[in-house]
């Protein structure tokens, strides 16, 4: 009978494989280590770039703010003040006159329904050159005005629409009056 039997103070072990992959996966993580240092100096580098551009912006912005701030305060004298107010009201006339009636009416000719008329209608410039339309519809039923508020919202060239309100048919009047509002994106 044969027993194994190994009489070495050391048992023989096979460790080469396993310090042969511990040695690649440190090579890989040196190499990983070196890939993330070299990206995040990049990315300080760019970011250094956009600091100083951000800064040379703000310094422009800071200029042109103060120039404005010296304009308004030359506007803003006594001296001037009646051509300032006089400039702001021609600037309105200007701006409402620039809204182009014929495009008004042909933009609500292709979203107002047959059985809707248009009583009243009143433009409005408001900031930034958007033009708001005020209007009175007038109807024999509420659908068609319901339909017509739907139509403006779905519309490319009218937005948001305000219902304000209706006055029920009279004696004197026999159409539903609805107050409507609706922004406009004709362009002045």
């Amino acid at each position: 009978m044969k027993f194994p039997l190994n009489l070495a103070t050391q048992p023989f072990r096979k460790d080469r494989p396993i310090l042969v992959a511990s040695a690649a996966v440190g090579l890989l993580m040196v190499a990983s280590l070196a890939l993330l240092v070299s990206l995040a100096v990049a990315d300080h580098r760019r970011s250094a770039d956009t600091r100083r551009v951000i800064e040379r912006l703000d310094q422009q912005l800071a200029r042109v703010a103060k120039e404005q701030a010296r304009l308004d305060g030359v506007l803003r004298q006594p001296d001037n003040a009646e051509v300032l107010e006089r400039s702001l009201f021609l600037n309105a006339l200007l701006y409402r006159k620039g809204i182009s009636w014929t495009k008004v009416f042909s933009d609500l000719e292709k979203v107002l329904p047959p059985n809707v008329r248009l009583i009243n209608i009143r433009p409005t410039v408001v900031s930034e050159n958007q033009v708001y339309l005020e209007m009175t519809l007038g109807s024999e039923s509420l659908p068609p005005v319901i339909e017509t508020l739907t139509r403006f919202e779905s519309s490319e060239v009218f937005g948001a629409t305000t219902l304000y309100s209706t006055v029920p048919p009279s004696q004197s009047e026999p159409l539903y009056r609805c107050r409507v509002s609706v922004n406009y994106a004709q362009r002045l």
